[in-house]
């Protein structure tokens, strides 16, 4: 069963979880139980492909749905034609202690293709296995990356449409044209005028509201989420933690039982949680190591206890972390707490309230156990791409670029050598202006399109181009609506044609 963060809902299945995306009131779905394996059980697991690893893990969290309906929903999503990698997430060593989790094999060449390419699957039965009889909206709000994915993997699936939102200038122009390129008959984009923030603050106001729902619910419809607040969209992502472990013992870096350490470049907190949740149950890893950009909320929190929304957003060249709002820290900090909804509620009270919450030190002491957070800035970042491209031939996104430099970081304070995966968030492709100019330097980049400088970091790097953006700048602009942050809920009723 699935319970609520905030103690404000009753326990559901799984099916009723994923459907909902989150709690009705507010808060978020966990597991009122994590499954935990023997040592035994995660090392007979060993040598399997990714999707015997996929069925595995997904099925002791569904445990409503038939060993035949998770096989189908992995085939279906973890295949030849959805990823350009037979291995779907392999590993690049950089060195010994050093590899990159490559997550961005997947349609739109980001690591929410491993989730957002088998949740519409699962979404699917589980609107079966409820019951419903009404349409199912899925609300996105994206920093660039899960839009796209949440578009790819929902487009033209029967009896649900997808509106994605995203912040109007706040991506880069390959992402965008992602997104406002998407065809399908169910597909609806929009920009915001405002930061991410706005967007995903937005949709959660929006699926809080009773009344909103209870209008669209009289015309047919319901709501649901595409976004890592949906359990559907985070569970998926479990497994590729598993998945890199077994990549090391078959390459011999590593000895069963031994620790590894993992940097996961985050702003929304989804992408490290599903590694906390594999550590939990029973994955030997020794430290989670969180890399933040310059909008750095998550480092200074983990250092100093205090969340605090009162601080200038930055605009980076990592802009899927461009987040000050981390929604998954609320599940975080509920499992940490051992299921304690009343400091829940009172933290999050506080942050609307005030912009700021506090945590006690017991609490602080909980964090600093399993995660280390740091975060890298712009100049660091882009001498990162260049270092590793100079020593390596190596490309690397700035996001996972901001990995690499807080991992240095790490090792420097603490001397710790522990066999480490670096999460390869995006190809770099996708930043393509900002990973020429950390290799090539910005006056290289005058006069230059974003699509010449994607053809000019192919020829040097040597790597064919990415078929999620060869060819983006000669598809139809199909997507321009362009909204304030207050107008959300009346482009809800727009598109979905409710007044």
């Amino acid at each position: 069963m699935y319970i609520s963060t905030r103690a404000n809902y009753p326990a559901v299945s799984a099916s009723e979880a994923i459907k909902l995306g989150m709690v009705p009131p507010g808060g978020l779905f966990v597991p009122k139980e994590i499954p935990v394996f023997s040592r035994e059980e995660i090392f007979s697991k060993q040598g399997n492909i990714y999707r015997e690893t996929a069925c595995w893990i997904i099925s002791r969290y569904l445990p409503e749905f038939l060993p035949e309906e998770i096989r189908f929903c992995v085939d279906a999503a973890y295949n030849e034609n959805n990823f350009a990698h037979p291995q779907i997430a392999p590993l690049y060593s950089l060195d010994e202690d050093v590899s990159f989790l490559e997550l961005w094999y997947g349609p739109t060449a980001a690591f929410k293709d491993l989730a957002l390419q088998i949740m519409p699957h699962l979404l699917s039965r589980a609107l079966l296995k409820t019951g419903t009889e009404k349409e199912t909206v899925i609300l996105v709000a994206t920093s660039g990356d899960t839009g796209k994915a949440a578009l790819e993997g929902f487009k033209n699936v029967p009896g649900i449409k997808i509106i994605v939102f995203y912040p109007h200038g706040g991506v880069s122009r390959v992402q965008e044209l992602q997104m406002t390129t998407t065809d399908g008959t169910n597909t609806y984009v929009v920009a915001v005028r405002g930061n991410f923030d706005d967007c995903q603050n937005a949709v959660k106001d929006v699926f809080a509201d009773d009344h909103f729902r209870y209008i669209l619910a009289e015309k047919g419809y319901e709501l649901s989420s595409a976004n890592s607040i949906n359990w559907g969209r985070l569970l998926p992502q479990i497994v590729y933690y598993f998945w890199a472990y077994y990549y090391l013992l078959e390459q011999g870096k590593i000895a069963r039982g031994e620790k590894i350490n993992f940097v996961v470049p985050t702003g929304n907190f989804g992408n490290i949680l599903a590694g906390w949740y594999a550590f939990r149950m029973g994955l030997p890893v020794h430290k989670l190591i969180c890399a933040s950009n310059e909008n750095k909320i998550l480092t200074d929190f983990f250092r100093t206890g205090r969340y605090d929304l009162n601080r200038e957003f930055k605009q980076t060249s990592s802009p899927s972390m461009d987040i000050l709002i981390s929604s998954n820290l609320e599940r975080f900090l509920f499992e940490i707490t051992a299921h304690d909804a009343v400091r829940i509620n009172r933290w999050m009270a506080a942050l609307k309230e005030k912009g700021f919450f506090e945590v006690d030190s017991v609490t602080i002491d909980s964090l600093a156990g399993i995660v280390f957070a740091d975060f890298a800035g712009e100049e660091d970042t882009l001498k990162a791409i260049g270092e590793i491209f100079a020593r390596h031939a190596y490309l690397l996104d700035p996001h996972t670029a901001v990995g690499y430099r807080v991992y240095q970081k790490y090792r420097l304070q603490t001397g710790d050598l522990t066999k480490t995966v670096i999460n390869a968030t995006a190809s770099p492709f996708k930043f393509s202006r900002s990973v020429l100019k950390a290799i090539k330097g910005p006056d290289y980049l005058q006069g230059r399109s974003e699509f010449d400088i994607l053809r000019e970091l192919g020829m040097i790097s040597n790597i064919s181009l990415h078929p999620a953006v060869k060819d983006l700048q000669n598809k139809d602009v199909l997507h321009r609506t362009i909204c304030q942050k207050e107008e959300i809920r009346l482009e809800i009723k727009k598109i979905l044609g409710v007044f």
